[in-house]
């Protein structure tokens, strides 16, 4: 008789995990490194750290902010660079975060952020009322939004909402909860 079939080779693994291995990510631009080239400090920005604390100081105002930990900062001539002090994953992934934190400190104090929104919708509007932003939704009552300390409110036209800041984190959350007064209907 002939002789059994071999038998079948085993299914592959529905998933792989890799880690790329400490060698390729310290040979390679990552984080900080890739921007430094890019990202220098403007020339009224001042950057100083106290341990984990940053602080950006500039033209529109100050920021500070406390970092995670895993990570380490320096000042090259006029530019900020952000190093993991690990090879481990948390500190990496601290590394690009807090590398995009400070990048947005210094651009909030030397340029500002600012979120524009637009209400659209029949009889809708809105309009400022000493520092508070006034939106009449279709209500049966105006609804009051108080703006938090470094945030302002401009209206344009009635419909044409700006929310403006040197925070971009705060900013954003500003622009959200106007945003659900009344959220957009989605069909």
């Amino acid at each position: 008789p002939p002789p059994p079939p071999p038998p079948p080779p085993p299914p592959p693994p529905l998933f792989f995990l890799t880690q790329t291995p400490p060698y390729e990510i310290l040979s390679g631009l990552v984080g900080s490194e890739m921007c430094i080239r890019d990202r220098l400090i403007p020339e009224k920005v001042t950057v100083d750290f106290d341990g984990l604390t940053v602080t950006v100081k500039g033209p529109k105002g100050e920021l500070k902010r406390l970092m995670p930990e895993g990570v380490s900062f320096d000042k090259k001539d006029n530019t900020v660079v952000v190093s993991p002090t690990t090879t481990k994953i948390h500190s990496r992934q601290r590394h690009g975060l807090c590398r995009a934190l400070i990048a947005n400190m210094v651009e909030g104090v030397s340029q500002g952020f600012s979120k524009k929104l637009e209400i659209v919708g029949v009889g809708s509007r809105a309009q400022v009322k000493g520092k508070n932003l006034v939106v009449s939704a279709g209500y049966s009552h105006p609804v009051e939004m108080i703006p938090p300390d470094g945030i302002t409110y401009k209206v344009e036209s009635n419909t044409n909402v700006t929310v403006s800041g040197i925070d971009k984190e705060i900013v954003g959350n500003e622009a959200a909860k106007i945003r659900s007064i009344r959220p957009p209907e989605p069909y």
